[in-house]
């Protein structure tokens, strides 16, 4: 068994901490390349951010954001999400995220992603947010998604 299997089997009984989670288990991985931080949270929802950063720029000549770290940000935020409303860490994948995109983040802003889970099924959790980079009511993009639980080997 290697290092990530025994850490997801670890937490699968864990009542999840979603700020332990983001400070000690996304820094190692592409989330900690991105700078990912954890902001707030709810019964139901997540707030995470990452801090402007020009090796995240998708266009040099003007500064603005590559969407990769955005589309990674609300994934991050969604299964996090997930795992506040199971009230557990429940491993997820991804099986649809729809990312709208309205307008380009303002070179230098720090770019924050609310998600909230919404519903769960037996299987199946659906979340809705979106990303802005200070204000709330000026989204970057508005976020849709439905992941499934999976379950260890037995």
């Amino acid at each position: 068994m290697d290092e990530q299997e025994r850490a997801r089997e670890a937490m699968a009984g864990m009542k999840f901490d979603p700020k332990l989670f983001v400070e000690t288990i996304a820094p190692h991985s592409h989330n900690g390349l991105i700078g990912t931080q954890y902001v707030d949270h709810g019964d139901d929802w997540i707030e995470l951010a990452f801090d402007y950063d020009e090796t995240l720029v998708g266009d040099p000549e003007t500064g603005i954001l590559a969407s990769g770290p955005i589309v990674s940000l609300c994934d991050m935020a969604s299964g996090a999400s997930i795992w506040l409303k199971a009230k557990r860490f429940a491993p997820a994948v991804t099986i649809d995220l729809r990312v709208d995109y309205l307008r380009p983040a303002n070179v230098g802003a720090r770019v924050t992603a609310r998600m909230t889970c919404y519903r769960t099924t037996r299987s199946v959790a659906f979340v809705r947010g979106g990303a802005h980079d200070g204000d709330p009511d000026k989204p970057i993009a508005q976020v849709a998604g439905t992941f499934m639980f999976i379950k260890a080997d037995e």
